[in-house]
């Protein structure tokens, strides 16, 4: 089995994640781990193969010798197993980022379990720790208790069981083994970052497996969801799990940075934030699945972001809650397949969007619609944001999709509408203070102002921006906001299939076509749009097309596809993409009638 090219890259569409709610591993079908940053997501790029292959660094295991592989993920966990078929037997190996009896470990430990299934197989196994995006050398150091890899401040050690060799390099440990029918080997990585290391028994790593399936399966157990994409739907609700940074709360972007959106424009972005705009689409699906603590804890975090840094909300924050560090270029890794620049850090930072008001009135208002309810100096906080709100809608932005260039687009003035309804709902029911009045006109204004400069009547079609000939997807959330689900938006929604679409998926906005992969979300966008417009059944047709093709082997998405190929493209896994399958798939099962702020 060789799917990588002569560089060394797989395909994106050939990597599974596993995760423990701090860091998260890509694990590519031939059994080597190409990405894991440590001791966090956003930590020291300790193995980067995937967007360095010669210099990145990389855990490999697989068979000595040809073979094919399958690999599934233990039912409701983020537990991966891969069986490797060869000429002379098969064998079984299960990775996990493993937890303690007490929940997450207060080191970074990854274990790797080999199972003999039948005949003997010759394993081999390297860790080989990279640059740090070149901008480091891993070496190895002899201790009282056996060897240790260091990489600026990392100290890594391999953990290997009885019936394993050792070979031992200057900057990396090879391992080899035999496998029988009913043996077991394990493998293991410890880690940490500027303090002691604690050398975990290789037969502990092996028990500690099955405490993270037991805990995956528990968590996974109280999850309610039933319907005609169930498993879709949890898979999803799972691999989500895995995207929340266990520490604070907040729900990383993806996993990734610098996997590129096209292979031939440089559109290379660092998704490892936590954005206002995902934390509210998370929120839904959140509340409606059961899901307390991570629903308590995600609002919290972002509420306590917005009264320390306030009063202008983030777009994104750094995962500790932070405003994000300026962006640095590292010209010298090549990226994925070539592809650069990498990067640490997101441009956009310091952009201003206005759907960011929508976003973070839609996280208050679905916990209060949930039952609960605000503090007073949150209350205080939001008034004033809502002041803010109607103040800004009027100037230019960057738009949903972070663009250079500004705007008054139609979905940034929409996310200030959202931002005012709420916030005079919120008025009403008590939870902030605050001139409702003012709120409930000026997105009246806002309502007039969109169909008045941004419907084309010729085309039956809402506009990028006034005046522009231009469509984007983004128009589709504005069914889900309810401020237009009748003909209006059922007329926009052909015209963006037929101008912007490609089988089931859709490009973000006019001209995207030629850059960028097919946007992943917009797609299931397009079904909960269709839905709440009345027209159920293309909904529900298209919806059973996504699930079937849109996700790889084990259910994972990207940000972005190519339609003609279903490669993958950008970072991944992928919040928003997952995030818009869970709240499709919600949509599809509730009632469209009585539509808030339907229109003509």
């Amino acid at each position: 089995m060789s799917l990588r090219d002569d560089d060394g890259y797989a395909p994106l569409r050939t990597y599974a994640a596993i995760g423990d709610g701090r860091t998260v591993a890509l694990v590519a079908q031939d059994g080597a781990i190409d990405w894991l940053p440590l001791p966090g997501i956003d930590g020291v790029p300790a193995f980067s193969a995937l967007v360095d292959s010669r210099l990145g660094g990389r855990l490999t295991l697989q068979p000595e010798g040809e073979f094919t592989s399958t690999r599934e993920y233990l039912p409701g966990t983020n537990v991966l197993a891969t069986t490797f078929t060869t000429p002379d037997g098969v064998v079984r190996v299960t990775d996990a980022l493993t937890t303690g009896l007490a929940g997450r470990l207060p080191w970074s430990q990854l274990g790797r379990r080999i199972d003999g299934v039948r005949g003997e197989v010759d394993m081999v196994a390297e860790f080989a720790p990279g640059t740090a995006f070149r901008c480091a050398s891993p070496w190895l150091r002899e201790t009282l208790h056996g060897y240790v890899l260091r990489l600026d401040g990392l100290t890594l050690a391999v953990r290997a069981g009885e019936g394993t060799d050792i070979d031992v390099h200057d900057n990396r440990i090879g391992v080899r083994l035999r496998t029988a029918k009913g043996s077991r080997h394990i493998l293991g990585l410890v880690a940490t970052q500027d303090e002691p290391l604690y050398l975990t028994p290789p037969a502990d790593i092996d028990r500690a497996i099955d405490h993270t399936v037991e805990s995956w399966e528990r968590w996974s157990g109280h999850v309610s969801c039933s319907g005609p994409w169930d498993e879709q739907v949890r898979r999803s609700i799972v691999a989500l799990k895995m995207l929340v940074h266990a520490p604070t709360g907040a729900l990383v972007a993806a996993a990734t940075t610098s996997l590129p959106e096209s292979p031939t424009t440089e559109k290379n972005w660092d998704y490892r934030f936590a954005w206002v705009r995902d934390t509210a689409y998370a929120l839904k699906a959140m509340f409606r699945f059961g899901l307390r603590e991570e629903t308590h804890a995600a609002i919290s975090w972002m509420l306590r972001r917005i009264r320390e840094q306030g009063p202008e909300p983030q777009i994104f924050y750094t995962l500790e809650g932070e405003k994000p560090p300026p962006t640095e270029t590292i010209t010298d890794a090549p990226g994925w397949r070539g592809i650069g620049p990498v990067k640490n850090g997101n441009g956009a930072a310091d952009q201003l969007q206005l759907g960011i008001f929508g976003d973070l009135f839609t996280i208050v208002r679905l916990y209060v619609d949930n039952g609960h309810v605000l503090d007073t100096p949150t209350g205080r906080a939001l008034a004033d944001i809502a002041d803010q709100a109607c103040d800004w809608w009027r100037r230019p932005d960057a738009g949903m999709w972070e663009l250079e260039r500004t705007e008054h687009y139609t979905t940034s003035r929409l996310g200030a509408w959202e931002a005012l309804t709420s916030a005079a709902k919120l008025a009403e029911a008590g939870q902030i203070p605050g001139d409702s009045a003012r709120w409930t006109a000026e997105a009246e204004r806002i309502r007039t102002w969109v169909e008045e400069n941004c419907w084309d009547e010729d085309r039956r079609t809402y506009t990028w921006y006034p005046g522009s000939q231009g469509l984007d997807a983004s128009i589709l959330l504005h069914a889900v906001s309810g401020f237009d689900r009748g003909e209006r938006m059922s007329s926009t929604i052909d015209a963006l299939r037929s101008e912007l679409g490609a089988g089931p998926h859709l490009y973000r906005y006019s001209g995207m076509r030629e850059e960028e992969g097919a946007f992943l979300a917009c797609s299931f966008w397009m079904v909960s749009a269709l839905h709440l417009v009345g027209r159920t059944a293309e909904a529900r047709e298209l919806m059973d097309e996504l699930v079937a093709t849109a996700p790889n082997d084990v259910g994972l998405m990207a940000e972005m596809i190519d339609p003609a190929t279903g490669d993958f493209w950008g970072n991944l896994p992928q919040a928003l993409s997952h995030l818009a399958l869970v709240n499709a798939a919600m949509t599809l099962e509730s009632d469209s009638d009585g539509a808030e702020g339907a229109t003509d």
